[in-house]
């Protein structure tokens, strides 16, 4: 079999993980497993995607350096991912100098082939940022229907498509400056010299899947291909261009070039050559990217591979997107939930399994409905699954399994035949085909062990050998299951190895039964998942997201009417500074930060509000606190505070308050106490 090279797309190192990100990631993640379960030598290599407009800007906002902002965005992505067990053979950065070495050399195979042209770009330029705006940072009102607050490139109310200089009253969205219509040079690729290439390539069956294919041929190979704007102006975070003094690849060019470069860095660090899987028909390279970056992997990236002589993708696997609830996920709605939000309330393996059951073929959105997600991942993974390891191998414990294989009446020999069909699903990214198998499989397990009661045989003297065999069959029967829905699961077919003293890394091993091995005491494999706690997610989702409103609109508004503060000493004179304490006094007062969930008015209390503050990990406190006519409740959910969190509980007429939320002022006024950004519920502060 020749050698598999398979990519996820690079997330971008703007913002973190979501689970949207992770239909796509955990997508890639299993194949590679199912692949290397059947023994192919695969290998898993990805990057951040680190230059553009976005990155910069940010760090200018942060006082950082951009450096320092995709660093701390790497090492975020790449902890998100190992939690939800992705692992990557290699994971890089296109900031780095191996992709700037590649982006050269394609660059200068481009220019020899003739393929480099200048053109003047008019685009609207925000003065008081002093950079070119994408379609993403300009909004107006639609030219079309008149809708407010659109885009620069589409109107979400009407759907119609347009320049961004024909928006009616633009603004930029990095500063709120009104843009100016500016030019400059830009350098373009010719593309259309490869048009029957792309043609063909795009058409070839097997590439990509048949509605990408059909999609490419109508609406853009079915004329002249356009030349692709590849560079931007200073200032712009990326890599300059040779022999161009201030012109810098746009993102797209240096992106996709990262997976050569990842490889090359994984090949220098295994003692490999590039060449032998870039340009060897030894290797398949597997590409599976969302549908919304189709047009960069199929038209561009393929003529950027070809005219630099480096192998081509032998598939392009594109994926729709997630959906939460039926609808597009939203902030507003509380249902843009990040991975480590997530992590927060819910076993990783559940999502896992979820999306393998809905993932299928197609180009096809998958809805994450979470009463369905909590229904299925119990009623299947835990109930019909993992239960039969748990009815069974406590019977065992002290005889192991049976030295040879009972007659199972041709279960087991169902579950091999079956293997062939899973393994083909698996391999077609069919995993949703794979499940329903699988999950058939563990009705048929149920219904022999239901019927063979081990637990009621092992209350019956002399019935020791009947629970032995009926126990090494159920236990077989959920070994082979465990070992199919290991690229799935990968740490439940770790664990259910120990359970069993076997190992279960290689497909072959579900063909023959286990015997005469001894079987581990019993350790929960999987729990359930409750709906509270998945309702705890979508409330801490909207909490963070009210935050960060809050804090966005905190940042842009001026208040004209409010004056400074002035550093008149009043306020220590009127309440000097109290004894000296020492450090261990201090230590003993544990302050942390604290989300505020939800606030109300106390009834019949002039001063009180009713907080119920998150300290994360889904630990709450009811705390009152005295702010009530300074702020209003709907104001204060979402906000980060701090709270003394080891305050002894004080009952109050109204009920029990749980810690205390810190604030300065006096008799007359009070201001709560916020963090920094990037803090979050749980620290402590020092």
């Amino acid at each position: 079999m020749r050698r598999l090279l398979v990519t996820s797309a690079l997330p971008y190192a703007n913002g973190h993980i979501h689970l949207g990100h992770l239909v796509e990631y955990t997508q890639t993640d299993i194949f590679v497993r199912y692949s290397r379960m059947v023994g192919r030598r695969a290998i898993y290599i990805c990057a951040d995607d680190t230059h553009g407009t976005s990155i910069m800007m940010r760090a200018r906002r942060e006082g950082r350096s951009e450096v320092e902002v995709i660093e701390e965005m790497s090492a975020a992505h790449q902890r998100d991912f190992a939690n939800f067990q992705i692992e990557f053979d290699h994971y890089g950065s296109t900031n780095s100098p191996t992709n700037q070495a590649y982006c050269n050399e394609i660059w200068a195979a481009l220019k020899s082939a003739g393929m480099v042209a200048r053109k003047d770009v008019t685009q609207l330029f925000d003065p008081k940022e002093g950079v070119f705006l994408a379609d993403r940072f300009v909004k107006g009102t639609c030219p079309h229907c008149k809708s407010p607050d659109q885009y620069g490139d589409s109107c979400d109310k009407c759907g119609a498509t347009y320049a961004p200089s024909e928006l009616i009253s633009p603004v930029s969205t990095l500063s709120g400056a009104t843009p100016e219509m500016r030019s400059a040079p830009h350098l373009f690729v010719a593309i259309e010299s490869e048009h029957a290439f792309l043609s063909e390539w795009t058409q070839s069956e097997g590439r990509m899947q048949r509605e990408i294919a059909n999609y490419l041929a109508g609406h853009f190979l079915s004329e002249p291909l356009r030349d692709w704007d590849v560079s931007r102006a200073a200032p712009y975070f990326g890599f300059e261009i040779p022999d161009e003094p201030g012109q810098y690849w746009y993102v797209w060019f240096d992106a996709p070039t990262g997976y050569i470069a990842s490889t090359s860095e994984w090949c220098a660090q295994q003692g490999e050559s590039l060449d032998a899987w870039w340009r060897s028909e030894d290797a398949e390279i597997v590409h599976v990217i969302g549908k919304d970056i189709v047009y960069f992997h199929t038209l561009f990236w393929p003529t950027m591979l070809k005219t630099a002589g480096f192998s081509l993708p032998s598939r392009v696997q594109v994926h729709g997107f997630l959906t939460v609830n039926g609808e597009k996920m939203s902030k507003s709605k509380g249902t843009f939930i990040m991975a480590s939000t997530y992590l927060n309330h819910l076993d990783p393996a559940a999502l896992r399994y979820y999306y393998a059951s809905r993932l299928g073929p197609k180009v096809e959105d998958i809805d994450l409905n979470i009463e369905e997600f909590v229904q299925r991942v119990n009623a299947e993974l835990v109930n019909k699954i993992v239960n039969l390891a748990s009815r069974s191998s406590r019977f065992v414990q002290k005889t192991g399994l049976a030295p040879s294989y009972p007659d199972d009446g041709g279960l087991f020999a169902a579950g091999v035949a079956a293997g062939d069909e899973i393994g083909a699903a698996y391999a077609a990214f069919d995993f949703a085909r794979a499940v329903r198998t699988i999950v058939g499989l563990a009705d048929r397990a149920n219904e022999f062990i239901d019927k063979a009661q081990p637990w009621a045989l092992a209350k019956q003297p002399g019935k020791e050998a009947e629970v032995q065999a009926a126990c090494t069959i159920a236990l077989n029967l959920y070994r082979q299951i465990a070992i199919y829905l290991a690229p799935v699961l990968p740490k439940l077919a770790s664990d259910s190895a120990r359970l069993l003293n076997c190992t279960m890394d290689r497909w072959e091993l579900a063909k023959e039964p286990l015997v005469g091995t001894p079987v581990a005491p019993y350790q929960h494999l999987m729990k359930r998942v409750e709906l509270d706690a998945a309702k705890k997610m979508l409330d801490e989702t909207s909490a963070a997201h009210a935050a960060e409103a809050q804090a966005t609109a905190a940042s842009t508004s001026a208040p004209a009417a409010a004056a400074a503060p002035v550093d008149d000493g009043a306020a220590l004179q009127a309440e000097p500074i109290a004894p000296e304490c020492s450090i261990d006094d201090f230590g003993k007062v544990d302050l942390r930060v604290a989300r505020i969930v939800s606030a109300e008015g106390v009834e019949g209390a002039k001063k009180l509000l009713r907080l119920r503050v998150s300290l994360g990990g889904g630990v709450e406190r009811t705390v009152f606190a005295g702010i009530k006519a300074y702020y209003k409740p709907e104001d204060m959910i979402g906000r980060l505070v701090v709270i003394c969190a080891n305050l002894a509980p004080r009952k109050m007429k109204f009920g029990t308050s749980e810690g205390m939320v810190l604030a300065a002022g006096d008799d007359n006024t009070a201001f709560v106490l916020s963090p920094d950004s990037g803090a979050k519920p749980g620290m402590r502060v020092r």
